[in-house]
């Protein structure tokens, strides 16, 4: 590690302790306000984000692509911060961030409608809905009593965390940061991953209210500096995004050391650790009766689902769960098959990935390449088995397997949830596509499957990545990891209303866009979404919903509503 480097460690951290003083003198007021100067400074420069991350990920500045860089960058970091402030101003007026929040009770359990919040989202996404489901027990008293977590007694701070920022999505880096801040009330050094130290610059600029009270400090470098950052004795606790190996390493160590280490039950990291991990996300695809147009968007849904970010994202569907006994299965796959080949060509920028399309190759020769230049991989012949590589690792790549199983209705439904649940590793997401008509002919059967679906987000009809965009839901592993099994994580980010005891998220969208959906009777009114990868305005469309979220006005609507229309 070069000198300059450390020395902007011990500034940082040196900063922070004096900073954590402040922090603790600040106002519930003082931060909401400071939260709301964020939110206009992340539209301020929003364009400088977009451009950076463009230039990041190699896409072309006129592609519709860049439209994933407005909604999972500067969109949903806005979006986030104008909850925050909300929630932070119900606490300093003495009210629960749950007070006018509606709940309702799903099995055993209590659950809070996370979306829609407002007219707003109503309008904007219209037949998509999300729940955060409470742990056994939680009843509704005491989530709103407990809501607001650290913020609670803003006083009693927590001492100095460390966030190891992701390469992938260009908000997780500023949310985990606000996650740390505000729910756990302690003050932050944010360790850039590499891939993102272009972004420096804006990161400075959104969260400069934050470095200027003293509870943010930002520092770039390599692994050593992530090393000497998690070790040092003024940090107490750290959170980390990225995969379970790099985890593993940080925790345990590498080679040798480590399988002592986990033997012995002696972590080389001895401070608390949470994290959000990825893993192998399924997409369980339930029988039914689809249209030619059904089969044909459900398929660029899944494509959307694999592609997304060039296939680097810690919630991408790796895999189908898909019954062999479906009639539609040949006609489903072709059309699958079509929409990867035809998704957008982009660079391969996130480091090892094409060896990791290599690896894959090694392990599945018969593999189909598509698209451009045959880069994407579909394995149509994967056994439903925790051995089988692209089950039991994630490729962060764009390789994607299918897994058939047999059986129709209830049978079927109940081996996909042992499928998921014991075959794929992790827990953090996991997608279900069904007709409605299906929905109601399995009736208990499916309120079941999403039940027993043990995984952070469960999305139906929609993509688990609507759960990340969502300020109100949560975001992370299925409780119940350790430090030495891991799996996705452990720990939730993002609950913007700092909800305690959750359980998971679970995300509804339409079947069918419009007027499809109203035709066949939907209650929604969305068209195709801006997320998906063959969407022709996402860039449009992203930037307008970047605008409204930054500074919300009815006026934004009729722009957002005529590029979303033409997507």
């Amino acid at each position: 590690m070069q000198d300059l480097e450390l020395q902007a460690v011990e500034s940082a951290l040196t900063d922070l302790v004096d900073g954590e003083r402040r922090w603790a003198t600040t106002t519930l007021e003082q931060r909401r306000d400071l939260l709301t100067r964020m939110r206009e400074l992340t539209g301020a420069h929003a364009q400088e984000w977009v451009d950076t991350a463009v230039q990041i990920k190699g896409l072309d500045p006129n592609s519709p692509l860049v439209g994933e860089e407005w909604m999972s960058g500067p969109y949903v970091m806005a979006a986030s911060l104008g909850v925050l402030a909300d929630t932070l101003d119900h606490l300093a007026k003495g009210r629960s961030p749950l007070a006018d929040v509606k709940f309702h009770d799903v099995r055993d359990r209590v659950a809070v409608n996370v979306l829609p919040t407002s007219v707003y989202d109503e309008l904007l996404l219209s037949g998509f809905s999300a729940e955060v489901w409470l742990r056994r027990g939680v009843s509704r008293a005491a989530a709103k009593a407990e809501a607001g977590l650290a913020q609670l007694d803003p006083s009693r701070t927590a001492g100095i965390g460390v966030v190891l920022g992701a390469g992938n999505i260009m908000s997780i880096a500023p949310l985990d940061v606000l996650y740390e801040l505000i729910a756990h009330n302690r003050v932050v050094v944010l360790k850039l991953n590499p891939i993102t130290d272009p972004l420096l610059p804006v990161f400075s600029k959104v969260l400069a209210p934050l470095i200027e009270v003293g509870a943010v400090r930002i520092v770039t470098g390599g692994a050593e500096v992530g090393g000497a950052l998690v070790q040092h004795d003024l940090v107490n606790h750290v959170h980390m995004t990225g995969s379970a190996r790099t985890h593993d390493a940080i925790v345990w160590g590498v080679g040798d050391e480590a399988v002592e280490r986990k033997r012995a039950g002696d972590p080389k990291l001895t401070k608390p650790v949470t994290s959000e991990l990825g893993g192998v996300s399924p997409t369980i695809v339930i029988p039914g009766r689809w249209s030619n147009a059904d089969l044909k968007f459900q398929a660029q849904h899944v494509a959307t689902q694999r592609l997304h970010n060039g296939g680097y994202n810690c919630v991408a569907s790796q895999a189908l769960i898909i019954s062999s006994d479906w009639d539609q299965k040949d006609r489903f796959l072709a059309e699958v098959r079509n929409a990867i080949a035809a998704a957008p060509e982009r660079a391969a920028y996130y480091p090892g990935s094409d060896d990791r399309v290599a690896s894959a190759l090694e392990s599945y020769p018969n593999a189909e390449r598509l698209g451009p230049g045959g880069g994407r991989l579909l394995v149509d012949d994967v056994r439903p088995d925790s051995a089988e590589p692209i089950l039991s690792g994630e490729y962060f790549s764009p390789v994607y397997g299918v897994v058939e199983i047999p059986g129709t209705g209830a049978s079927f439904t109940a081996a996909a949830a042992r499928t998921a649940n014991e075959v794929f590793a992790g827990t953090l997401g996991v997608n279900i596509i069904a007709a409605p008509a299906s929905v109601k002919e399995l009736g208990a059967a499916f309120d079941d499957l999403v039940e027993d679906l043990h995984y952070g987000t469960i999305a139906i009809n929609a993509w688990t990545g609507v759960g990340y965009l969502t300020p109100t839901a949560s975001w992370g592993a299925y409780p119940g990891h350790t430090i030495d099994d891991v799996q996705s994580g452990i720990g939730v980010v993002h609950n913007a209303w700092l909800m305690d005891g959750i359980e998971r998220t679970v995300v509804r969208g339409p079947f069918r866009p419009a007027p499809r959906s109203v035709i066949r009777g939907e209650l929604a009114l969305s068209p195709k979404p801006p997320w998906f990868v063959n969407n022709k305005t996402a860039a449009t469309t992203g930037k307008r919903l970047t605008e409204f979220a930054a500074d919300p006005r009815a006026s934004r609507l009729p722009g957002i509503f005529a590029s979303a229309l033409r997507g």
